[in-house]
């Protein structure tokens, strides 16, 4: 076990949730830039032990991150076109060609990934093959190939056309069809395999930087896939799919407070028999890969381990789904051996039952506490944190609430009169909402406190990053440049200092 991680493991500490897309960039979304070395210096002088992040790896549909392409691959987003300049596989004009969005507190994806699908193809055409990127390709093939061959293939015939619908020798992986497709596409495979190597040497940069300045960073390890996805289509037996390799059954969550139809999510559900058969090697495969660029993994959906909520998939809604027992215990003690130094947290929240504690409790993984679902009136809510045993990970939101300060302009009087009284604040006092907040959680007795940088910034809902159940005009906040100065690191630093997690 890293320095770090022991340190982390056993001591009051505190970080922040910025996802990578969100740092400021002169390429119109966060990447694995000098923005990010700069942001881990800041988090150093604020006295944080955490970077949580969002999921890197190719977002598909609507830029979801929870939507994977794939879940070995990172994202070609995040490559540091400066450094690709800097190396002399880009022009600095060619650059500045490029129209990457006109705001910069937003993403425009359109904008962005334009640029990168003209910039990056260059760039190869630039690049002289180095010995190191034949050790990348050997090591990772198991799941390379398919991921370049799957997004070669994808850009051939068109990102809007899944899989399902390509010519059925080559959606069946028919051998003869696969080797046409290789030697057909050689030249856009290649691509694909270099863009990987070349976001993880830039990764790899990052994550030894950080580990140099005492920040672990906190990865993310989406639940599901994407049925869109080169996991999908290289692993069909894995997945509940019928004899077109479309999916039976897709996975969501019921009816709740928050949504009166449920979430139809529409990714497919795992075959949990035919994965014990292997003894879990897919996903042992995709947790040793991220237990090597992570320091912590929060499991996303942790309940779904317990049961997971399925329906058919025809369904117009969630209403009409059933619950079907997860793999529990064993599997999650597998994946903690195939992690090693890497720890877990769970994401336990939505529609909990006994059984999910249990689960969390069995495999000694920290649960998440939200402040934002305290308020309610009810003295006994589990999220108050007065209700709190320290092995659990606070926060005053996640990447799928309001920002703090927005929760407070727009939650119910019962919500806002209830916190004021806690936090012992003025009701008009919109402003004041988020400070308290961020105190009530460096103040609470959870071993580990993560603060979105939105609240440290205190901005309101139009920084907010994610809301469920909706499409357009998520993940797409960013940071505006210099918005994380020295005096704000040194404001956290104090706040931080104050309830011991220094």
């Amino acid at each position: 076990m890293n320095e770090t991680t022991e340190t982390t493991k056993n001591q009051r500490s505190a970080g922040i949730l910025l996802p990578l897309f969100s740092l400021p960039s002169a390429h119109g979304a966060g990447c694995f830039s000098a923005e990010a070395y700069g942001f881990i210096d800041r988090l150093a002088q604020a006295g944080q032990r955490f970077w949580q992040i969002l999921p890197i790896g190719p977002a598909g549909l609507a830029d979801s991150p929870y939507q994977p392409l794939s879940s070995f691959a990172f994202d070609p987003l995040y490559i540091d076109l400066s450094r690709l300049a800097a190396e002399g596989l880009l022009h600095e004009d060619e650059l500045h060609a490029m129209p990457w969005g006109t705001d910069p507190a937003r993403i425009d994806y359109a904008a962005v990934r334009g640029g990168r699908a003209h910039l990056l193809p260059l760039a190869f055409q630039r690049y002289q093959r180095d010995p190191w990127i034949g050790r990348f390709e050997e090591e990772n093939a198991a799941w390379l190939e398919d991921y370049a061959l799957f997004m070669a293939l994808r850009d051939h015939f068109g990102p809007a056309i899944p899989w399902c619908a390509w010519p059925a020798a080559i959606r069946d992986r028919q051998p003869e069809a696969m080797a046409h497709w290789r030697q057909t596409l050689s030249d856009e495979i290649a691509f694909h395999r270099w863009t990987q190597y070349e976001c993880s040497r830039e990764w790899e940069g990052i994550h030894g930087y950080a580990k140099e300045k005492g920040i672990a960073i906190i990865g993310d390890l989406p639940f599901y896939v994407s049925y869109d996805s080169a996991d999908c289509w290289a692993h069909p037996d894995l997945f509940l799919l019928d004899d077109q390799r479309r999916p039976s059954r897709v996975a969501g969550v019921p009816p709740d407070a928050f949504s009166a139809c449920g979430q139809l999510w529409g990714n497919p559900v795992y075959d949990w028999e035919a994965l014990a058969d292997t003894d879990y090697a897919w996903w042992t495969a995709r947790v040793h890969r991220l237990a090597s660029h992570f320091d912590v993994l929060r499991i996303d959906h942790f309940r779904g381990l317990a049961a997971f909520y399925s329906c058919p998939s025809d369904a117009e809604d969630a209403c009409g789904g059933t619950w079907t027992t997860g793999p529990g215990l064993p599997f999650l003690a597998r994946m903690q051996q195939e992690a090693g130094s890497t720890r877990f947290i769970a994401e336990d929240l939505g529609f909990l039952t006994p059984d999910v504690h249990r689960l969390r409790r069995d495999a000694g993984i920290p649960g998440l506490k939200v402040l934002q679902f305290a308020f309610d009136g009810d003295s006994s809510n589990a999220y108050l944190p007065h209700n709190y045993d320290s092995d659990c990970v606070v926060y005053t939101g996640t990447h799928d609430n309001n920002t703090s300060r927005g929760w407070f302009r727009t939650c119910g009087s019962t919500e806002r009169s209830q916190f004021c009284r806690y936090a012992a604040i003025t009701a008009d006092r919109e402003e004041a909402a988020a400070p308290a907040m961020i105190r009530l959680a460096q103040g609470s007795v959870a071993k580990t406190c993560i603060i979105p940088m939105q609240d440290y910034l205190n901005l309101d809902e139009n920084a907010r990053c994610n809301t469920p159940s909706t499409i357009e005009g998520n993940w797409c906040w960013r940071m505006l440049p210099g918005a994380c100065t020295e005096s704000l690191a040194a404001e956290i630093r104090k706040i931080t200092a104050l309830y011991g997690r220094l």
